[in-house]
């Protein structure tokens, strides 16, 4: 859970635990009565009930994007850059990930997917470092930091996820932050004037040539953090899900082919 959160929750159940007064001698069952527990609810939508019960525990922030969870019962939220899941009533906050027994692979809703997708579809195409083969089957947009070694081992393997018939997209995350050395020299590689040459050379520990201009990392960082990124590399299907980090170019390949109901064919593409 993000510091922020995190802080507000303790604060919030600190300041709770201060203002109760000492529990009465009433019978137990007295206490959890449902229509008070369904109370929020009962105002308004359950996406109102939840952003209420969130107001009151952070003040002057508000979620990025509230919608129905995979489940029911629960809405799920991205807030400060954490998927979160909230009862439809504003009680009850989970921050675990769901896993569709049924499906074999983590959950996610259509709702939150379509936010994700959203969201990186409004980045140019000129602001990615693209490797695409000529006629790609699916392309994969990839939050990539030059210092971290799965980011490294994915992109020796490019031509590989190509041969598969994977576009690869980056955008830039420097996982160290905007005050980094790390984002310095990514912002050098974004504004080279050859940007796959310079992320190659980057990749493979070669020192970053430094270069100035406006260039578009800090704005890729602050949108992966919306949509939940916390780690390098963050890989995105074209439908939004989070295909997870690093994936060997065959095993991304029958992913991205279980997502689409396809039959995945040994080799490459088809």
């Amino acid at each position: 859970m993000s510091r922020f959160l995190a802080a507000a929750l303790l604060g919030a159940v600190s300041l709770s635990a201060c203002a109760q007064p000492a529990p009465p001698a009433a019978p137990a069952a007295a206490a959890p009565k449902a229509p008070a527990a369904n109370a929020p609810a009962a105002a308004g939508s359950p996406e109102e009930a939840v952003r209420a019960a969130l107001a009151q525990i952070a003040a002057g922030t508000q979620a990025d994007y509230v919608g129905a969870a995979p489940f029911a019962g629960f809405r799920e939220v991205l807030f400060d850059g954490q998927v979160l899941y909230v009862s439809d009533d504003g009680r009850y906050l989970m921050q675990a990930q769901p896993f569709d027994l049924q499906a074999r692979q983590p959950a996610a809703s259509p709702g939150l997917m379509a936010f994700r997708r959203g969201e990186i579809a409004k980045v140019p195409e000129n602001e990615r470092i693209v490797f695409s083969p000529p006629n790609p089957k699916y392309t994969v947009s990839v939050f990539t930091d030059i210092e971290c070694g799965y980011c490294r081992r994915m992109h020796q393997e490019i031509a590989e996820y190509n041969r598969q018939g994977i576009a690869v997209e980056y955008l830039a995350f420097p996982r160290m932050g905007l005050a980094s050395d790390d984002f310095r020299d990514m912002v050098s590689v974004w504004c080279s004037a050859d940007r796959k040459q310079a992320l190659t050379q980057a990749k493979s520990g070669t020192r970053v040539q430094k270069k100035e201009c406006t260039s578009p990392v800090a704005m890729h960082y602050t949108l992966g953090q919306r949509i939940g990124v916390s780690g390098t590399p963050a890989v995105f299907a074209p439908d939004g899900t989070q295909l997870g980090g690093y994936m060997p170019p065959a095993q991304m390949r029958a992913a991205l082919d279980r997502l689409s109901g396809e039959t995945s064919t040994a080799g490459g593409s088809r």
